[in-house]
């Protein structure tokens, strides 16, 4: 088993920046791609942003393209997404999922693993 445990949510200004980390625990050597993504009350939990250990181009949403920013830290098996220039409609849950495919997937059913996820929140 996997476990992942996100930090550094919170409520910031409409403008701002957050970056959030993703801790992964446990079969790690298994993990091969991470993700992000997000869920608001009522909707279906969407895509973010994924990036695969093992090859092909990091992999974003187009409402988050130019704005954030996935990268990892192979050696703490640890996912970051840094956040800049933040909008009232990024506010939501976010997620952090890891898989064993090779390749960076938009495709939730992909992931296996989860987090608890982490609450961030933009203010107008």
């Amino acid at each position: 088993q996997v476990q992942l445990v996100e930090s550094g949510g919170g409520l910031v200004q409409a403008g701002g920046s957050l970056r959030l980390s993703c801790a992964a625990s446990g079969r790690t050597f298994s993990i091969a791609t991470m993700a992000w993504f997000r869920q608001v009350p009522g909707q279906e939990r969407e895509f973010v942003a994924a990036s695969s250990w093992r090859y092909g181009p990091t992999y974003y949403a187009d409402s988050v393209k130019g704005r954030f920013t996935i990268s990892r830290d192979n050696a703490r098996i640890t996912a970051y997404l840094q956040m800049n220039s933040l909008k009232p409609e990024d506010t939501a849950v976010y997620y952090c999922a890891a898989a064993e495919l090779g390749y960076a997937s938009n495709r939730l059913t992909d992931y296996k693993y989860w987090g608890q996820g982490t609450q961030v929140t933009v203010s107008s």
